[in-house]
């Protein structure tokens, strides 16, 4: 029983390792319409979400907008960042 439950707990640790983070960066060049727009279409935001995160990341600079695998994160970025926004996977 102690063994299974150290084990599960490993597991666990190993899934939190893994998880990887959008981070959105603040320009002077992108409308708040764009990075909405561009946030629902690259990582599947609800328009209220995508809203929330360009207000953070006009006033805090920087907002993380998607964690998860990098596999899954990878071409999310490439979508930003082809679409002209200021992005990197941590």
């Amino acid at each position: 029983m102690t063994k299974e439950k150290y084990s599960e707990e490993l597991l666990l640790q190993e899934e939190e390792v893994t998880q990887n983070e959008i981070v959105l960066f603040n320009d002077e060049v992108n409308t708040f319409d764009h990075v909405i727009n561009t946030l629902i279409y690259a990582c599947d935001h609800m328009p209220e979400q995508a809203e929330q995160c360009a207000l953070l990341v006009h006033y805090k600079g920087k907002c993380t907008v998607k964690t998860g695998a990098y596999e899954d994160l990878e071409p999310r970025c490439s979508k930003l960042l082809q679409a002209g926004l200021s992005a990197e996977i941590v």
